[in-house]
């Protein structure tokens, strides 16, 4: 995001430092009086007791990142109306986060998991499915992790209009994240999600109406004006951006639910109810989120007729410098949004930084390395693996290795491989450890060969797609074929059997 501000600087600084100060003190006042240095629990799952609210905002700030706002609404501009695929796609993450979430929330909270390979080695009993699952998640979170960084720095350099070079940009707000983060933990993250997602949830209604104020307030002239100069961007896709869509629905869908970190806010939840019914209230948010990004994309079609590929990706800076312009009022709101992205952006790191301690503390080291570890010690080779993380992953962001897309995709083709584990693993009792190891190991394989040879899509399907069906088949057919002993299978029943008092909550 290279947007530059001409109404920004100097007000940009005074936002973003107001912002650093107010998230350091969050952290402080959060983690005072918790015992985060001697529990894994308190630390990585602020104690098992997010609410309502706050697990709610946790889940929304880790869904929709600041590059929702940045990068969609170009993609809008650029594709036109088949673009509309963006907001189901957000919709069918809590689809199947449904599918699996309430279940491993019981299993988790009666076994108190940590981390979702916790599930996947008590589950399995395979040190080979355990240590793949570990690889493969670590890679989404460090690539993740990759994208956030270049994201901040480009924020952040735009935002103060160069006056922060984007080297320092990151830096800087790299201290923010691990200060909070050490001092706070899970708790400290969910906390300042909740600040960032309702700023970034105003910001966006805002940038909607001010878009709209300067396309002339009509949705119907806007369309005929597109009809007439541009119809290729209102007309029914093709058969292959169909199919394109439903292989995006898929790899989303799945790959997004399988967040290492999204997972542990499952298992922080404070019921099996208060899950339900955060998740209930997701199901909506692609409608006022993605949904309002989408109509910024469509409007700017009008606002900015003509921009090529590299220009549109100036588009949201463009068009709040318009909306700036307009009044005061939307001044400061375009200001506070912008700061409210580069948040949004930090709260999507540091939450995959504290996933990535954990995994790294609790399944690597605290499983292989040292069993008898105490959780203090846990906690603080978890804190000196996010530095090294930070570090390597610094390092590569001096000089990004390529698109912020093209890191996107290879993310989601290597981490959607771990679905069958979980969606499948906690319904049927014959998924064996086997199959399930070598259709990881297939599909993940399969993606990374078609998207690192250039053919990240075949005949409009994703290679992470293919993969996961690839991944799917090995599973289901390895396990008729060559099915765990009976008792191997007794006991993956016994596992997810949910007593009468955990049976999940039907009303939302």
């Amino acid at each position: 995001m290279d947007a530059q501000l001409a109404f920004a600087g100097p007000d940009a600084i005074i936002i973003l430092s107001l912002y650093a100060v107010a998230m350091v003190a969050i952290g402080y006042f959060s983690g005072r009086g918790k015992s985060l240095g001697k529990s894994v629990s308190e630390y990585y799952l602020a104690g098992r007791n997010l609410g309502l609210i706050t697990l709610f905002f946790t889940l929304y700030a880790t869904q929709y990142s600041g590059n929702t706002v940045v990068g969609y609404a170009p993609q809008a501009y650029r594709e036109g109306f088949s673009w509309l695929q963006s907001i189901p796609f957000f919709t069918l993450i809590i689809g199947i986060y449904l599918l699996f979430a309430p279940r491993l929330y019981v299993v988790g909270k009666q076994r108190r998991f940590v981390t979702p390979t916790d599930w996947i080695s008590t589950r399995f009993g395979s040190t080979g499915v355990t240590v793949l699952a570990v690889v493969l998640m670590l890679w989404g979170l460090a690539n993740y992790m990759l994208e956030q960084l270049v994201a901040i720095g480009h924020a952040i350099s735009g935002l103060t209009a160069g006056f922060v070079p984007y080297h320092w940009a990151v830096i800087a707000f790299i201290i923010v994240m691990l200060a909070y983060e050490w001092l706070g933990g899970m708790r400290a993250v969910a906390l300042t999600d909740m600040v960032q997602g309702i700023i970034l949830m105003i910001g966006i209604i805002v940038m909607m109406v001010g878009a709209l104020l300067l396309a002339g307030g009509s949705i119907t002239d806007l369309t005929a004006s597109i009809a007439a100069n541009e119809p290729e961007k209102i007309g029914v896709p093709d058969t292959l951006t169909s199919i394109n869509w439903l292989s995006m629905l898929v790899i989303v869908g799945f790959g997004a639910a399988m967040y290492p970190h999204a997972i542990q806010r499952v298992y922080s939840s404070q019921s099996e109810r208060v899950l339900k019914r955060s998740l209930a209230r997701m199901a909506w948010m692609p409608f006022i989120t993605s949904g309002f990004v989408f109509v910024v994309g469509i409007i700017c079609i009008d606002l900015y007729p003509g921009l090529d590929v590299s220009a549109s990706e100036e588009l949201v800076g463009m068009l709040a410098n318009d909306i700036a312009a307009l009044n005061p009022v939307f001044y400061w709101m375009m200001v506070i949004l912008f700061g409210a992205i580069v948040g949004a952006i930090v709260s999507t790191a540091d939450s995959v930084l504290l996933s990535f301690s954990s995994m790294i503390s609790h399944d690597i080291f605290g499983k292989y390395i040292k069993p008898d570890a105490s959780d203090a010690l846990k906690v603080k080779v978890g804190k000196a693996a996010g530095i090294v993380m930070v570090a390597i992953l610094l390092w590569i962001a001096w000089n990004p290795p390529g698109t912020l897309y093209q890191i996107f995709v290879l993310k989601f083709e290597i981490l959607v491989q771990v679905a069958p584990a979980f969606v499948v693993g906690l319904y049927w009792k014959r998924l064996a450890a086997k199959p399930v190891f070598w259709g990881m190991l297939a599909g993940a394989g399969l993606a990374a060969a078609l998207t690192l040879t250039g053919n990240s899509t075949v005949l409009g399907v994703h290679g992470g797609t293919y993969g996961l069906v690839l991944n799917f088949a090995i599973c289901i057919i390895g396990s008729l074929m060559f099915p765990p002993s009976e008792k191997v299978q007794e006991r993956n029943a016994k596992l997810v059997e949910l007593q009468p008092q955990q049976r999940p909550v039907v009303s939302p």
